[in-house]
């Protein structure tokens, strides 16, 4: 069965409105707005949302992150791609925490969490890790908590002052994708990164360095001897990044350039 030409006709008029507020890829935003869309009404709803600048993935509620979809709302940030590589850190470091004392599941940490998309990868994909998610931002911390579900924690709080203090000493592997925009790039971000989500989620101070150097400070207390810190960072930041770990720590920076993401990953001695 075909669509019929006052269908047709919607559609090109969707494309066209969605085109004409500056979106590139009109055809694939309009068909994902129809498939999220129940009626005409929602449809309008969703497309008045889109064309006024909200980003496409909190107008869905769902962003693409590491082959499944991970909840988002209006005023959270929302996971880029390149973060996929912190992910894929976590995981392989958790895996590998699994098989070393003490006996259970790892323990992972997703600090400056978002909505844990990183931490919802690792409890999916890691059977039997104990995962705990914590940020700053309360409406964030809430959506967290829907994506981990009951395969872990999330609460609300500044950075290790969020966490449970029966964590202290035994963390197997923190991850963080903290804020590493320098102060003065923020204002050059696209138009609808500024105006929808939060600048606590970006900005990293002067240097962008800022809340790394503060997280990175504290991880002596909370990560075990042998554990792993894993921090995304720009390309051109990851030496200064790495200069923040404590005296002793091992790091290596991770690459990838399809994602254009990169990781610097800390150990802490044994």
């Amino acid at each position: 069965m075909t669509d019929s030409p006052a269908t047709d006709a919607a559609d090109a008029a969707l494309v066209a409105r969605l085109r004409a507020a500056g979106c590139v890829f009109a055809e694939e935003e309009a068909a994902l707005l129809r498939a999220a869309a129940s009626d005409p009404r929602r449809l309008a709803d969703l497309t008045d949302r889109r064309v006024a600048g909200e980003p496409l993935e909190t107008v869905l509620g769902w962003v693409a992150f590491a082959g499944r979809r991970v909840a988002v709302g209006p005023g959270v940030f929302v996971p880029r791609r390149r973060t996929e590589l912190l992910a894929r850190a976590a995981v392989d470091l958790a895996r590998a925490a699994a098989g070393t004392p003490p006996a259970g599941g790892p323990v992972v940490v997703e600090l400056c969490c978002g909505v844990a998309a990183v931490a919802t990868v690792v409890a999916q994909d890691v059977p039997g890790a104990r995962v705990h998610a914590a940020d700053v931002d309360p409406v964030a911390v809430r959506w967290a908590a829907h994506n981990l579900g009951d395969l872990g924690a999330a609460t609300a709080g500044d950075l290790f002052d969020a966490l449970p203090a029966d964590l202290r000493g035994r963390v197997d592997v923190l991850v963080a994708n903290a804020p590493y925009v320098p102060t003065h790039a923020v204002a050059t971000m696209p138009v609808e990164s500024r105006a929808h989500e939060p600048r606590v989620a970006v900005d990293g101070g002067a240097d962008g360095v800022d809340v790394q150097r503060r997280l990175l400070a504290g991880v002596d207390a909370w990560v075990r001897p042998g554990g792993h810190v894993a921090v995304e960072t720009g390309e051109r930041q990851a030496p200064v990044t790495a200069a923040a770990f404590p005296a002793g720590w091992v790091t290596q920076v991770l690459r990838d350039d399809d994602l254009d993401g990169t990781v610097v990953v800390g150990r802490r001695p044994a």
